[in-house]
């Protein structure tokens, strides 16, 4: 009998080893499942031990790109504009325009010419979280504030790789950036967090084939193309195409009437840099599938996104696919 209790008792602590040398292998083909390379990295694909419950939140969406887009004369055609998600225009020093491009669901390899950033965008950039903004320069007492500001700056500076001369263009017309050398992907329409809706259009509208929107040195037009479903745009008269000769062809173009005033910041020339007051609520015109429809815009507060409504108050859906928004003086 003693020597069958000391053959249970032996059977007993080899199953507990057996047990124990099985969990720790399994941990460790865990931990390294986990892992790209024998640095340590995590890679993309996500185990099976990390699957979402119901009761577990998804997790944001990453970072978006923003990039400052040179607009006179010598800097077109810009290359990547066709690909943004998003195109603000804005009033800058002597009446003239700069772009603001938007990429969430693609990273171009190439976009630009980039230039300098003004204190508008910071206001206009709340919309999204945490944003990644690329620019060239700016008025040097803005520069602490676009530190300060809820978003990740990143300038030649910061990120000399991520730049190049080139193009054909005369400097400072000829910086060009690769969006993949600041992040390793786009995060995706979840992005997008501007309180944009789109969907089927409203009801009624006005049949509109044209529409020019006026700086006081700089003038848009979108011109509707029903062969293409899209509006086709001109800048200052000129057809705008990008380096490759793809016409830029949004599907929405929204004319967001806001207050234009003088900011704190002057350029080199001493002329006042214009502030685009995006948080408020104001007029608004949206044109779609070739009609334009008379909104109201409301953004209550800088953090929060830009709501667009019918005269009803119901909300104003754009088509699917790129988005400008002309921000013209009240």
């Amino acid at each position: 009998m003693g020597q069958i209790a000391r053959m249970q008792r032996a059977a007993a602590t080899a199953a507990l080893l057996t047990v124990a040398l099985t969990g720790s292998l399994l941990a460790g083909c865990t931990s390294e499942a986990g892992r790209s390379d024998g640095r340590g990295e995590r890679s993309e694909q996500p185990s099976q031990n990390s699957v979402r419950t119901p009761a577990t939140s998804a997790a944001p969406a990453g970072p978006l790109l923003a990039v400052k887009i040179d607009n006179v004369s010598a800097a077109r055609p810009q290359t990547g504009l066709d690909q943004a998600d998003i195109v603000y225009a804005e009033q800058v020093e002597g009446g003239l325009s700069r772009l603001m491009a938007v990429f969430a669901t693609k990273l171009p390899p190439v976009v630009g010419p980039v230039r300098s950033a003004r204190e508008s965008d910071l206001e206009l950039l709340r919309q999204f979280h945490d944003p990644a903004l690329a620019f060239s320069g700016a008025q040097h007492k803005l520069l602490p504030l676009i530190d300060k500001a809820p978003l990740t700056a990143e300038p030649p500076e910061k990120n000399s790789g991520a730049y190049f001369r080139g193009g054909g263009k005369i400097a400072p017309h000829n910086l060009f950036l690769r969006p993949r050398r600041l992040l390793p992907s786009a995060p995706g329409a979840a992005a997008l967090t501007t309180g944009f809706r789109f969907g089927s259009a409203p009801s009624g509208g006005t049949p509109e084939n044209t529409r020019t929107v006026r700086f006081p040195s700089a003038r848009f037009t979108f011109t509707w193309s029903a062969q293409r479903h899209r509006w086709l745009v001109s800048m200052d008269g000129t057809p705008t195409v990008t380096a490759d000769g793809t016409r830029v062809a949004p599907a929405t173009v929204v004319v967001q009437y806001v207050r234009v005033r003088a900011s704190r910041f002057h350029d080199v020339l001493g002329n006042n840099s214009p502030y685009s007051q995006t948080v408020g609520s104001g007029k608004a015109q949206v044109l779609r599938d070739g009609k334009a429809f008379d909104a109201r815009w409301q953004r209550a507060s800088a953090a929060g996104g830009t709501r667009f409504t019918t005269a009803d108050g119901a909300p104003l859906n754009f088509a699917k696919g790129q988005v400008w928004v002309v921000l013209a003086k009240a």
